[in-house]
């Protein structure tokens, strides 16, 4: 049955709602926060490993950087993609469709729009953690530190929050648990392979590279290496891009969520 909007709401985003959404994700994330830490930093770490010195036996600069400093800066875009597109898109179907734990919190005085935003804030957040861990394994491996690092978790947490809307948006949009896999197919492993992380694009096709350009992975890659050996004005377009994105599928994530639950 679906959840009633709640009456005599006292404002769009309220914080009180907020604060009981994201504090109810932070206590059950102790019951499961070992395998998802696990997940989310033990595969792009075996990414910047295995491409690390892998190819870096191959080829040991691109673009001026060691190949070792060059994937540890693009693999924390990647680590961002795997802990916030993949846990918004299965948690929040698991959410709603097996375990309806999105129906007790409606029930209470929570909109839709206040689960959304507290979901994708609580994803972005883990994001913003989770994407530091190859950065710090490409430091053990000779990525110089800098003060640029320090803004490497608000870029995650800038980016996680338009993945994990996206994933919430996706998730509204599938009948199936089994559909996830053509969007994995023909959306998400196109555009992690095409952003820059394991090779520049500069020697891509053109439609390739305009491919990346649209890409938000690709935006997360610049501003993360660029923080870490140097920002140019250019980043003000890739900053600009991830908050567009963010904005975007977190209205449209909202939106199919409401026409899924209150509809």
């Amino acid at each position: 049955m679906a959840a009633v909007p709640s009456a005599n709401r006292p404002g769009r985003l309220d914080r009180a709602a907020l604060t009981g959404v994201l504090v109810r994700e932070v206590v059950n994330f102790g019951s499961y926060w070992r395998a998802s830490t696990f997940s989310s930093t033990v595969e792009p770490t075996i990414y910047l490993i295995a491409f690390g010195f892998g190819f870096g036996s191959l080829v040991s600069t691109v673009n001026g950087l060691d190949y070792v400093q060059f994937v540890g800066t693009g693999t924390v875009a990647t680590a961002v993609l795997f802990s916030s597109v993949f846990p918004a898109m299965f948690g929040t179907f698991v959410k709603y469709t097996y375990q309806r734990t999105y129906d007790a919190i409606l029930a209470a005085p929570v909109d839709t729009e206040e689960l959304v935003t507290a979901e994708a804030l609580w994803i972005a957040a883990r994001a913003g953690v989770f994407g530091c861990a190859p950065l710090l394994v490409a430091m053990v491996f000779g990525l110089n530190p800098s003060w640029g690092m320090l803004l490497v978790p608000f870029i995650a947490f800038t980016a996680g929050f338009g993945w994990a809307s996206f994933g919430v948006l996706i998730s509204a949009l599938m009948k199936s648990i089994d559909n996830f896999s053509y969007v994995t197919s023909t959306v998400i492993t196109p555009l992690f392979l095409v952003a820059g992380t394991f090779f520049p694009i500069s020697g891509l096709p053109q439609w390739a590279r305009i491919l990346a350009n649209v890409n938000p992975l690709y935006h997360c890659v610049q501003l993360v290496r660029h923080a870490v050996f140097g920002l140019e004005w250019l980043d003000l377009w890739h900053l600009s891009f991830l908050i567009v994105f963010g904005l975007v599928a977190w209205r449209l994530a909202i939106n199919r969520m409401e026409k899924k639950l209150i509809n």
